[in-house]
């Protein structure tokens, strides 16, 4: 087994989560980039810890999301760089994104309980968008009749919304204010 000075461990990690395509951890450092070397799970860990300081006050950060850790654009900044791209972030629709935060929270849950909640029915569109963007995959079946399906939230899910865990998700409102930003009325000016 090869050693490694601290300096060049940091090097070689920082380029190694800047050329990934997806988020790394530790474990996958070890044993796939630093396989040759003498290096522990401790010293990886320093390391990263080193380059998050590093990239504090940059354009990009090095932040630990729930698939392990990735260099993604500075929170400050992400606005300004969108004028850069032509593509625009596709618009989802209200349906879909209730359907995804009722899974989000309730977690498993079934197509029929998500219908149940929202009133609606959830259309085959909105289940395979989600399924296809692997925000959300089917953890069981539940135990009744027809046993349907159970859908949960997933990794890239979380990766995407810069989340460790469904534990940092935002606290919900409660059905009754919500009710009440339904039904306001807008406001309009008077001249002046």
């Amino acid at each position: 087994m090869k050693t490694i000075d601290d300096l060049a461990l940091k090097k070689l990690i920082e380029a190694a989560l800047f050329i990934a395509d997806k988020p790394l951890t530790v474990a996958t450092l070890k044993e796939h980039l630093l396989v040759d070397y003498k290096v522990s799970s401790a010293r990886i860990k320093l390391a990263i810890t080193t380059l998050i300081a590093d990239y504090q006050d940059r354009g990009v950060e090095l932040v630990k999301v729930a698939s392990g850790y990735r260099f993604q654009t500075h929170q400050a900044i992400s606005a300004d760089l969108g004028h850069l791209y032509k593509e625009r972030t596709p618009k989802y629709s209200r349906a879909l994104l209730e359907t995804l935060a009722l899974i989000a929270y309730k977690q498993p849950i079934t197509r029929g309980e998500i219908e149940e909640i929202r009133g609606v029915a959830v259309s085959s569109y909105i289940m395979k968008t989600l399924t296809e963007r692997n925000w959300v995959k089917i953890v069981g079946h539940k135990e009744v009749p027809g046993r349907p399906s159970m859908y949960a939230t997933t990794k890239e899910f979380l990766d995407y919304f810069s989340l460790n865990s469904l534990a940092e998700l935002p606290e919900l409102m409660p059905i009754s204010e919500l009710s009440l930003i339904d039904n306001l009325t807008p406001i309009k000016e008077t001249e002046t």
